[in-house]
């Protein structure tokens, strides 16, 4: 795979099925609850649709027309208007350990600002420990509880940041 060929892009209608198809697949290979996840949400099928309001937006990793992963804000559901969450944050094998990761979390976060938002909400699982080792680098903060109301009462991870610094 050239590494010149990869693209990070808004996702399109046409991403639904693949991106369904790298979220899914990262549940099983790291043995992530299936209930209680991102796994079971009603928009993980149908992403393109879930992410079209003026207050979110959801990236992909695409080459040659392969999805390879994504990453997305939307507001913290439930919570104060101001705390958005990144969401669905996703990668297929073939492009983890190439800095994708980093460049899409960069984007998200940027995206979060200029959207207004003032503090970034994530949940993570335990077994993600590649990912949250990035959180915890962009300055995230672990929390002892989960904020809003995701519906991922599986994950054990909660981190926030302040995007003000």
């Amino acid at each position: 795979m050239n590494k010149d060929t990869i693209v990070i892009r808004e996702i399109e209608p046409q991403d639904n099925a693949q991106l369904e198809q790298v979220i899914r697949a990262c549940f099983h290979e790291f043995n992530i609850p299936l209930e209680g996840t991102a796994y079971a949400d009603a928009e993980t099928p149908r992403m393109y649709e879930s992410y079209q309001n003026p207050n979110d937006i959801y990236f992909v990793v695409e080459n040659n027309g392969e999805i390879l992963g994504g990453g997305g804000v939307k507001p913290l559901k439930d919570f104060e208007n101001d705390v958005c969450e990144i969401q669905k944050m996703y990668f297929s094998p073939k492009v983890r350990g190439m800095g994708f990761g980093k460049l899409l979390f960069t984007k998200c976060m940027r995206a979060a600002k200029s959207l207004g938002y003032k503090q970034c909400y994530l949940e993570s699982a335990p077994q993600l420990k590649a990912a949250i080792h990035i959180y915890e680098s962009y300055g995230f903060k672990h929390l002892e509880e989960s904020l809003g109301n995701t519906g991922h009462y599986s994950c054990g991870v909660w981190m926030i940041k302040d995007l003000c610094d």
